[in-house]
């Protein structure tokens, strides 16, 4: 019970919102935009961890996984992007599929449940590479789930399908892509490539990349064949507040959408990712602070009512970040990564990895309880090198 004292305190704009979360009423607009700018973090993160708590008790979920990273080549050159090389360019890479296998065995060996698979826009390998790698993956590791291939790189895979699948009956639509993929043994889809829904934020920092509609339509084309995925947003760049709020909007119907329909999939979490400025054309402008992530993820976690989770990536938050961000509507750390090229915070290098006796002690020591989940949130129970999932619950 908050003292007469703090409520005296307490931000008008967030009183208001308070009540319509008692009320039941959904958050709008303009409620978005005052949790962005308030000063009162502490309520904000009162009310979002309530909305935390209703939903996932203390448990605090994390998976054993691993990043890969297949590709750094990429048709594009987005100006936020230090990830991105062109043919014959210093540090350009592009992997086989023996070395991804590779990857994906050491990670079993590791009691990885998930492989999380993406790269740049390839300019000049062939559809089946895609089909083979996961096919690949399939026979070589069975149980490992495979989540591959952002929205981006499915529309650029469009153009790769139309070339090599003529005359079949979705060459070279996304429809087609996702159709054959799935059958060769993708499992979901992770969220990236959403950056931020606004013309003109796409225009300055992302032109050419795809932008709000045919992401989204990705993700809708995913969920009614039945694949879950993420959705994320990359913050803290050239885009205001109002843009922020206007992306959660977004997504929100987008998720209406999926339900109202029946689809079999949706968006399982949302991923507010800040934007290190390190190495870009953009390095001139200041990272978010970590007021400003926690202001993100609360105000995600109360805004987007109709998502499950709101997870914190660690490797763009830090773990420190993470753990505190667990008393501001978080329930999901991601898990132990162990390469990650995209981003590098604070000159890490690539190899970027914890164990998992440190993400529980970091849920543990921020007062929460670790559960193990496999991609699709299901709870891992594990009996010696062997594990099964199981439905999630509350702890």
């Amino acid at each position: 019970m908050q003292s007469a004292h703090y409520n005296a305190r307490m931000d008008p704009a967030l009183r208001l919102i308070q009540e319509k979360l008692r009320r039941g009423d959904r958050l709008d607009a303009a409620d978005g935009l005052a949790m962005l700018r308030t000063g009162d973090l502490w309520t904000l993160g009162e009310m979002a961890q309530a909305e935390r708590v209703k939903r996932h008790g203390k448990a605090a979920y994390y998976n054993i996984n691993r990043h890969c990273n297949y590709t750094n080549l990429c048709v594009l050159s987005c100006k936020f992007c230090e990830f991105h090389r062109k043919p014959g360019q210093a540090g350009a890479y592009e992997k086989t599929i023996e070395e991804v296998l590779a990857d994906a065995r050491t990670a079993v060996q590791s009691g990885a449940t998930e492989m999380h698979i993406v790269g740049g826009l390839h300019p000049r390998t062939n559809f089946s590479y895609y089909t083979d790698l996961l096919r690949a993956l399939r026979q070589a590791t069975p149980d490992l789930h495979l989540k591959a291939f952002t929205a981006v790189e499915m529309v650029h895979l469009a153009v790769k399908h139309k070339r090599d699948r003529k005359g079949s009956p979705h060459a070279g639509t996304v429809r087609g892509v996702l159709e054959d993929l799935i059958e060769a043994g993708l499992g979901s889809l992770p969220g990236g490539g959403a950056e931020v829904f606004d013309d003109r934020v796409h225009d300055e920092i992302f032109r050419g990349k795809i932008g709000a509609a045919e992401w989204l339509e990705v993700h809708r084309t995913a969920h009614e064949l039945g694949l879950m995925s993420n959705a994320t947003m990359l913050y803290g760049h050239v885009e205001t507040l109002e843009d922020r709020v206007k992306h959660l909007m977004r997504l929100r119907e987008a998720q209406d959408e999926a339900i109202s329909k029946g689809y079999a999939g949706r968006f399982q979490t949302i991923i507010p990712l800040p934007f290190f400025p390190d190495g870009s054309e953009l390095q001139h402008l200041p990272a978010p602070t970590g007021l400003d992530n926690l202001r993100m993820l609360a105000t995600c976690r109360l805004m987007l009512d109709n998502f499950d989770h709101v997870k914190c990536f660690w490797i763009m938050q830090t773990l420190p970040m993470a753990q505190v961000a667990l008393n501001f509507g978080v329930d999901d750390m991601d898990g132990t990564v162990v390469w990650y090229d995209i981003t590098k915070v604070g000159g890490a290098k690539n190899h970027q990895e914890t164990t998992v006796g440190q993400l529980r002690r970091t849920i543990l020591e921020a007062g929460y309880t670790p559960v193990e989940r496999d991609t699709l949130y299901r709870r891992v129970v594990r009996e010696g090198a062997s594990w099964r999932a199981e439905e999630p619950c509350h702890v």
